[in-house]
């Protein structure tokens, strides 16, 4: 069961990819949340977006933040129906 505390200072990609390499559970997938760090900076991220052109590497940033929360709503959504079809 994953217990370590998120890494603030890795990017938001990393952290999900080291909390799923410590093999978290259909319910630790569904209860992820990303840092209030991560969250600050992609909301940063999209505010900057809509006030002027990011730059070549706040656009691949924000790429990677809308990738990764893709994939952890899919994941997500497969790790709530593995808990509905165990009750």
């Amino acid at each position: 069961m994953p217990t370590a505390t998120p890494n603030l200072s890795l990017p938001f990609y990393e952290q999900v990819l080291d909390f799923l390499a410590q093999s978290p559970s259909a319910q630790e997938l569904v209860d992820f949340r990303p840092t209030p760090a991560a969250q600050a900076r992609f909301s940063e991220l999209l505010e900057l977006n809509r006030e002027r052109v990011l730059s070549t590497q706040e656009e691949e940033e924000l790429d990677r933040y809308v990738r990764m929360e893709r994939l952890i709503s899919l994941l997500k959504a497969k790790a709530f129906r593995h808990i509905g079809n165990s009750h």
